[in-house]
């Protein structure tokens, strides 16, 4: 039977341990790689909030940053986002994500952030190329990084790591012996650790826990809201092109939704139109899915609406870090 790396991460698979001279050698180029790249790092103008994850699949950045914008626009910033793209096919670099760019050219991620943000987005592999680009179109005085923690090339004023409460670390160990990017230790170094969900500990002494609140299922092809209280009970099939569609399907169900069939697909899966089942009950899918079935949604295609719920005091401590960059501003 062929092993899954969900199985060698985050189980107890001690086959996992025989690869433990490579996880020697990566760590030992990462780390070399980062005082490469920051031994040349450029550092914007404005302030650049990078917020990314030390661990492989999705730990909730995308809520993060569409909360994170909200709140700095409340504060009367104009904020900016930049991102990778990852899962676009544009031929130009740095491209400037509109509301109507294609997910397939702009990639899921940056396409539902434009959306849900309503701010500059601009994405290019190279996120210093995208911040020059974002600052010389756009009139912004705050950045967030949609991920990048591990792209030292570009300077950073602060770093939020984002850690999945549920999975954790897995196993604790850097790839390919386990899912960290960076070992455990580098969760020491940010300005602030955000758990995304309740967890039995945390990987560091002083973290912050978000939550992601349901507010509302949405009609994908007209854009019709309804009381998610209202699928309590209701038979959907789910699907999740996500980093961790686990997390997604245990969300459905804790909402009291049933779920008849559960169907998976790899991070940013550019989803077709036979990909959607016709079985006459909903289908719900994840927002960040739902911009790449916009062109052909069925009538029985939904998304939930979701919102990240962090607590008064990280943003009150995120405030003072920034008044600190700018002693000017109040």
């Amino acid at each position: 039977m062929a092993l899954s790396a969900e199985s060698f991460w985050y189980g107890h698979n001690k086959l996992s341990y025989l690869l433990w001279p490579l996880e020697v050698l990566f760590k030992r180029l990462a780390s070399r790689r980062r005082q490469r790249l920051q031994s040349n790092a450029w550092l914007a103008p404005v302030p650049v909030v990078v917020v990314g994850n030390i661990s492989i699949g999705g730990t909730g950045k995308t809520p993060l940053i569409t909360a994170l914008v909200t709140w700095a626009k409340q504060q009367g910033y104009r904020p900016g986002v930049v991102s990778r793209g990852y899962g676009g096919q544009s031929v130009v670099y740095p491209l400037t994500v509109e509301v109507d760019t294609d997910p397939a050219i702009a990639g899921d991620e940056p396409a539902l952030l434009r959306k849900l943000c309503g701010c500059p987005v601009v994405i290019a592999p190279d996120r210093v190329a995208a911040v020059q680009w974002l600052l010389e179109n756009n009139d912004c005085d705050l950045i967030f990084s949609d991920d990048g923690l591990q792209h030292y090339r570009l300077g950073r004023h602060i770093e939020i790591a984002v850690v999945d409460g549920h999975r954790g670390l897995g196993n604790g160990h850097c790839l390919p012996v386990g899912p960290l990017r960076e070992p455990p230790e580098r969760l020491a170094e940010v300005d602030f650790c955000v758990v995304n969900g309740y967890a039995a500990s945390t990987p560091v002494t002083t973290s912050f826990t978000m939550h992601i609140c349901a507010r509302q299922m949405v009609h994908v092809h007209t854009g019709q809201a309804s009381d998610v209280q209202a699928w309590c009970g209701r038979e959907v099939i789910a699907m999740a092109g996500i980093g961790n569609p686990a997390r997604f399907f245990s969300t459905l169900e804790s909402l009291g939704i049933k779920i008849t069939r559960s169907i998976s697909k790899p991070d940013h899966y550019r989803f077709q139109q036979e990909d959607i089942p016709s079985e006459g009950i909903p289908v719900v899918v994840t927002g960040k899915d739902a911009v790449k079935c916009g062109g052909f949604a069925a009538d029985n295609l939904w998304y939930l609406d979701i919102t990240a719920v962090l607590s008064d005091s990280f943003f009150s401590a995120l405030a003072e870090k920034l008044r600190s960059l700018n002693p000017k501003r109040r």
